[in-house]
């Protein structure tokens, strides 16, 4: 049965704990794929909600097809194309459960994402959002790429988002309520919109993020290494973003500190006056955030650590063998 937006699929049942949210846009290739990942998860107690975002192939078809031998999933459709904040908008407005998980139509959820995710908020309640670690692998699964290894804890969460991956968007679960009180995504973006409703989601301290040390989402990587290069459309949404973000701690953004952290951000090799501006420049960022309310007060040894490892792995190569050298020699004499 096909469902606009407002629609709702009657089962006098009680609602899901969980509310899958996935967007389509022209899926065909990997989709059944990807629900069939999240229809043989080891948790049964959610429902999938797929939209589809104005496909002009068989992705309709194919959510059609699911849909009608499984009554966990609701379809809902666009007429035109309005990109994934949109289409994940209508997801949570729809959704019935406690808790909105993210996937993506191209990716693959190994089998016990949900229930690993779903037992860690309902121990931690201080958690308003939960992400996964993760493998990127080529078109076909066939050849691991590399994995995501993420920062597990809220601070270290707020510091990545300027100077790393930060978070895999796709992998999130969130309270709903969480995610209803900051909006969900911001209506009509296109690009980074994951990146977007983190930002929004690391300010509000009182309940926090954090992403488990587990590889339990698979990211399916094909084209994006262009489409993400330099001067790319995704790239400038990608600065711009940072350098609205930073504008709202700093009250300016300047345009060296923002390249500064970028190259950061890209792991390069900083030359002396460039670590020591790039320095500068997160100690500013880590107080920043502090008076923000993004991390508190007792965060800051922890995030000067990170900022320590991050700038000495960015650091000229003799620099890193005497820093390696003074490691092992202080340690063997302990």
């Amino acid at each position: 049965m096909h469902l606009n937006p407002s629609d709702s699929k009657a089962t006098g049942e009680s609602p899901p704990l969980v509310s899958v949210v996935m967007p389509v846009y022209n899926g065909e290739t990997y989709m059944a794929e990807a629900i069939e990942s999240i229809l043989t998860q080891t948790f049964t107690n959610f429902e999938l909600l797929i939209v589809d975002d104005g496909s002009s192939d068989n992705s309709v078809s194919i959510a059609r097809a699911f849909e009608t031998r499984e009554n966990r999933i609701r379809l809902f459709q666009f007429e035109q194309n309005r990109g994934k904040a949109d289409a994940r908008n209508c997801g949570i407005t729809a959704a019935n459960g406690e808790y909105v998980a993210f996937m993506d139509s191209d990716d693959v959820s190994l089998q016990t994402r949900l229930e690993t995710q779903v037992n860690y908020l309902q121990v931690h309640s201080e958690i308003g959002g939960l992400g996964t670690c993760g493998r990127a692998v080529n078109h076909d699964l066939s050849s691991p790429l590399y994995r995501y290894s993420l920062p597990q804890h809220h601070a270290q969460i707020a510091l990545d988002w300027f100077i790393g991956r930060s978070i895999l968007g796709a992998s999130l679960m969130l309270r709903r309520d969480f995610l209803l009180a900051v909006g969900g995504f911001e209506p009509g973006r296109r690009s980074v919109e994951d990146l977007e409703l983190v930002a929004r989601l690391l300010h509000k301290t009182a309940i926090k993020l954090s992403i488990l040390n587990e590889d339990l989402y698979i990211y399916r990587l094909y084209g994006q290494a262009k489409r993400k290069a330099p001067g790319t459309p995704i790239h400038n949404a990608y600065m711009e973003l940072r350098r609205r973000v930073l504008a709202s701690l700093w009250n300016e953004a300047p345009e060296a500190s923002l390249g500064r952290l970028d190259d950061l951000r890209k792991r390069k090799r900083l030359s002396w006056a460039e670590r020591r501006a790039t320095r500068r420049d997160l100690l500013r960022l880590i107080d920043s955030m502090i008076a923000a309310n993004w991390v508190e007060t007792n965060d800051r040894p922890v995030l000067v650590a990170e900022m320590n490892r991050r700038l000495e792995e960015a650091s000229p190569r003799r620099w890193q063998q005497f820093c390696h050298w003074r490691r092992h020699h202080f340690s063997r004499g302990e």
